[in-house]
C-alpha cells in the first residue's frame, strides 16, 4: 500500500511538472514577440543533478526566460545571452530527469502481481512516454547548443562538438582546468565519482542441473539446425551476471599492454605490440571456463568507465640498444595515465554494439562496432562477431584494421565451455605490415582446446617478422625475426581493476544500474525472481519501441553515428589531436 501510493504520488508530481511546462509554452505561442518562462515546482533536492554548482544570476536563476525577437538588434542581444540560459535550461532538464528516475524507481519498487503491479500497461507506457519526452527535450537543448555556438563560436582555444562546454566545468573561480568527461549533452561524467571496481563476477563451474537440463531439452526440440537465435529468449540461469557490453570493457583489463602499442620505435615493432595486445586480451573478457551468455544489452544501454595506467608500467622499447629505465622513459611521479571507455548498444535488429576507447596523453584511440550473429549448431550455440575496430596512432599517423573470432558454446547439455575460433587480420594500409591471427577449435578426436597462433609480415617484402603460438587462456609463446623469443603467461599477468561510478549515481540507461536488480538475485540464485526482473526490462524495451513507432520517431544513438555501414563514436580524439 505504501509503495502504491509513493507510485501515485510521483505520477501526480509529473504530470503536475510537464502541466506546468505544456502551460507556460502555451500562454506564450502567439505574437509578435514571444517569451515563455519554465517555473519547476520542485525542491531544490529532488534531483542529485540538480546540487551541481551552476552560476547564480539574481534572484531569479532558476527561472528560463527565451524571448523570440523580430528586430535583428535584438536578436544579436538575445543570441549572446544563449550559454546563460541554456544553462538554466540544463537545470531544469536535470530536475525533470531527478522527477522522473523518482517515477521510474516507484514503479519498479511495486510488487509484480496485484491490482497495480510494475507490469501494469499504463505504468509501462507512462514510463515509456516520460523517458520519450525527456529525449525529445534533450534533443532540442542539443539544437539551441549547436545554435548559440554557430552564432557566438567556441571558445578561445577549444573547438566545436556536440557537448556543452560549460564555464563552470571548464574553469570555476580561476583555478587549474577540472576535468570532465563530457560524452554528450544528456550525461555528464565526472572522473572525481568513479571508483574503483569491487565487483568479481567470476562463474562457478556447476554444469546444468536436471531441472535446468530439461528446460534446454525443451528449447532444443524447438530449434532448427542453423537457426538464427537472435530472437529466442533463452532461459534465465545461463545468464552471466554482467551486460554484453561490459564485457567488452573488460577485453582492456591490461591497458598498460595497450598503451604500449604506441611506444614501439618502428612500424615493425608497433604492429608486434599490438599482436602481443591482442592476443592476451581474451582470457580477461572471457572469464571463467563455464559457458554464459552475458545480458543482451537493451537499446541505448550504455557502459562507462576508466583506468588510471602508471606510467612506469608502459613498457620501455624492445628494439632499444641501451633500453632506459621505465622511470627514465615515464618520469618518476608523474600522474598516471587515464584510459576512458565508452559502450552503446546502437541498435536492437540487428543487435550492434558500439565501443570507444582513448587515451588523450598517448595520442591513441580505438573505434569498434561489433554485431552479434548467434546460430544453433546441435549441442552447441555459435556466435559470430561481425563488424571491425580501428586502433589509431595520432602521433605516428597510423590506423589498424582488425576484426574478431567467433566464439562457441559446448557441451550445452552438460557442462557447457566456451572456445573462440576462425582466423583474423590486423593490417595498417600505412607501414604495410599485417598480421593474421587464428583461433584453432578443438577437433572431434585429440587435440588441445584454446589454441591460437599468429604470424606478423610486412606485406612488400613477403618477410615474416614474429611467429606466435599457444593458448588464448594460457601461455603464449613470441618468436622474432632476431631470434629473440619471449613468454607470457596471461594468467600471472597483473589485471589493472576498471574505475567505474556506483550504481546510485549512473545514469538510467547505464548498464550496472539497468541490470541491477537480475544481477542481485541472480548472484542469491534466485532464478525465478531474476526471470521476472528481465521480463520487466523486456516490456519496457517494448513499450519504447511501440511508441518510437507510433510517433514515427527513429531512435538515435548518443555517442554514435552511423557512417555507411560503420558506427562512429561522434567526438573521437582524432578530430582534436
Amino acid at each position: 500500500m505504501h509503495c502504491s501510493l509513493d507510485c501515485i504520488m510521483c505520477i501526480c508530481e509529473w504530470e503536475v511538472f510537464f502541466f506546468t511546462i505544456s502551460l507556460c509554452v502555451s500562454q506564450g505561442s502567439s505574437g509578435r514577440t514571444r517569451s515563455f518562462s519554465l517555473l519547476p515546482h520542485l525542491p531544490p533536492s529532488s534531483s542529485p543533478a540538480s546540487q551541481r554548482h551552476l552560476p547564480h544570476h539574481g534572484p531569479q536563476s532558476n527561472i528560463v526566460t527565451i524571448t523570440h525577437h523580430k528586430s535583428p538588434a535584438a536578436a544579436r542581444r538575445a543570441r549572446n545571452q544563449y550559454p546563460e540560459r541554456l544553462l538554466d535550461v540544463k537545470e531544469v532538464m536535470n530536475q525533470a530527469e531527478g522527477q522522473q528516475k523518482s517515477l521510474v524507481q516507484s514503479i519498479e519498487s511495486l510488487p509484480m502481481r496485484g491490482s497495480l503491479s510494475c507490469l501494469d500497461h499504463d505504468l509501462l507506457l507512462l514510463k515509456a512516454t516520460s523517458a520519450a519526452t525527456l529525449s525529445c527535450l534533450g534533443e532540442c537543448l542539443t539544437i539551441l547548443q549547436q545554435s548559440a555556438g554557430h552564432d557566438c563560436g567556441p571558445p578561445s582555444g577549444e573547438s566545436s562538438t556536440d557537448t556543452l562546454q560549460t564555464p563552470f566545468a571548464l574553469h570555476h573561480n580561476d583555478q587549474p582546468e577540472m576535468f570532465y568527461m563530457f560524452w554528450s549533452v544528456h550525461e555528464l561524467i565526472s572522473p572525481e565519482e568513479e571508483v574503483m571496481d569491487s565487483d568479481d563476477n567470476t562463474e562457478e563451474d556447476l554444469g546444468v542441473l536436471d531441472d535446468q537440463r530439461s528446460v534446454i531439452l525443451h528449447l532444443l526440440s524447438q530449434l532448427k539446425l542453423g537457426m538464427d537465435l537472435t530472437r529466442v529468449v533463452l532461459p534465465t540461469f545461463i545468464l552471466e551476471k554482467r551486460s554484453l557490453l561490459e564485457m567488452y570493457a573488460n577485453f582492456m583489463a591490461h591497458p598498460d599492454l595497450f598503451l604500449s602499442i604506441s611506444a614501439g620505435s618502428t612500424p615493425e615493432e608497433r604492429m608486434v605490440r599490438f599482436v602481443e595486445y591482442y592476443m592476451t586480451a581474451f582470457h580477461e573478457g572471457r572469464k571463467g571456463a563455464v559457458a554464459k551468455k552475458p545480458y543482451n544489452p537493451v537499446l541505448g544501454e550504455t557502459f562507462h568507465c576508466s583506468w588510471e595506467v602508471p606510467q612506469d608500467r608502459v613498457c620501455p622499447l624492445r628494439t632499444e640498444t641501451n633500453p632506459k629505465t621505465n622511470q627514465e622513459v615515464t618520469g618518476a611521479g608523474s600522474d598516471p595515465y587515464k584510459v576512458r571507455f565508452v559502450a552503446e548498444q546502437v541498435s536492437h535488429h540487428p543487435p550492434v554494439s558500439g565501443f570507444y576507447c582513448e587515451c588523450a596523453e598517448r595520442g591513441m584511440c580505438v573505434n569498434t562496432h561489433i554485431w552479434t550473429k548467434s546460430k544453433f549448431m546441435g549441442m552447441s550455440v555459435g556466435v559470430s562477431m561481425v563488424g571491425e575496430g580501428v586502433l589509431y596512432l595520432l602521433d605516428h599517423g597510423e590506423e589498424y584494421a582488425f576484426t574478431f573470432p567467433s566464439a562457441y558454446a559446448r557441451s550445452i547439455l552438460t557442462v557447457p565451455w566456451v572456445e573462440l575460433g576462425g582466423k583474423v587480420t590486423i593490417s595498417c594500409a600505412k607501414t604495410g605490415y599485417s598480421a593474421n591471427v587464428t583461433f584453432h577449435t578443438k577437433p572431434f578426436y585429440g587435440g588441445k582446446v584454446h589454441r591460437v597462433s599468429a604470424e606478423v609480415k610486412q606485406n612488400s617484402s613477403g618477410k615474416v617478422v614474429c611467429k606466435a603460438q599457444g593458448e588464448w587462456n594460457g601461455t603464449l609463446e613470441f618468436i622474432y625475426s632476431s631470434g629473440e623469443t619471449k613468454v607470457i603467461d596471461t594468467n600471472k599477468l597483473p589485471v589493472i581493476r576498471k574505475m567505474i561510478r556506483p550504481v546510485e549515481k549512473q545514469g538510467r540507461t547505464e548498464s550496472r544500474r539497468l541490470w541491477q536488480h537480475v544481477t542481485a538475485v541472480l548472484k542469491e540464485g534466485n532464478i525465478d525472481l531474476a526471470t521476472e526482473h528481465k521480463h520487466v526490462l523486456e516490456e519496457d524495451q517494448r513499450s519504447d519501441e511501440r511508441q518510437r513507432a507510433a510517433n514515427n520517431m527513429p531512435w538515435k544513438p548518443k555517442y554514435f553515428n552511423k557512417e555507411d555501414d560503420e558506427w562512429v563514436y561522434r567526438n573521437p580524439l582524432w578530430k582534436t589531436h
